[in-house]
């Protein structure tokens, strides 16, 4: 069995061993999530994701590797590295609580629209629809519309990170966001797991997030390719 810290240094390889295995898709040795659900991909050996991602490439345009340290090999013929994302990884220290005066609400299928539409609101690009199925999601509604979320995306049997965290600009610098994030991590917690959350490198929510009892850990990057 897989240390707790081994698997923290790749989280997207050990969610699809575990607890997102039935979204897994495998190219020799080299796992990918069903891009219906997740465009992420993971690996060990770096010589085994040059015909991977080109396998990958033919079941959606654009997709990611997400990796500590190491550097994916790739077919320059076939697929273009568009960026790379110098993110970080931090963990739960130890929660510093906070008043919840919000009606923090888990959300369900009849949501699913609106969830896609809000992140795509605030961070348009990757999100999958059907991302939703990766985890519990949890809103804030004023006047009848879903105005802030927290979600859970990669996971395991040990960890569940926090994802899609975002307010509808009109309703920012509130505190939903700090109220969302801390619900959700008790709701992890309750679960006897770790909570867990990625950025990239220098976002301004990280002063928050470590306001909030999180540490910063390692590096987690995301490398960003395409289909040429």
């Amino acid at each position: 069995m897989k240390k707790l810290e081994e698997k923290l240094k790749n989280p997207v390889w050990f969610s699809l061993e575990e607890t997102h295995k039935n979204f897994l898709i495998e190219f020799d040795g080299v796992k990918f999530y069903n891009p219906e659900i997740n465009n992420f991909g993971a690996f060990f050996n770096e010589e085994k994701t040059f015909e991977a991602l080109n396998e990958y490439s033919k079941l959606t345009d654009k997709f990611f590797f997400v990796s500590e340290n190491q550097t994916p090999l790739f077919d320059e013929k076939k697929i273009i590295l568009e960026k790379k994302i110098n993110g970080c990884q931090l963990v739960l220290d130890s929660l510093v609580d906070l008043d919840i005066s919000e009606n923090i609400v888990k959300l369900t299928e009849k949501h699913i629209d609106e969830v896609y539409d809000l992140i795509w609101l605030v961070m348009p690009g990757f999100y999958q629809k059907k991302g939703f199925y990766m985890g519990n999601f949890y809103g804030i509604f004023k006047d009848n519309k879903l105005v802030a979320i927290s979600g859970q995306r990669m996971q395991t049997n040990d960890f569940i990170e926090i994802s899609s965290v975002v307010t509808h600009p009109n309703y920012t610098k509130r505190g939903l966001a700090s109220q969302l994030i801390v619900h959700t991590t008790k709701e992890i917690i309750k679960e006897k797991k770790l909570p867990i959350l990625h950025t990239n490198k220098g976002n301004k929510a990280i002063p928050l997030y470590e306001k909030l009892g999180y540490k910063l850990t390692r590096d987690m990057n995301w490398w960003l390719f395409c289909r040429k």
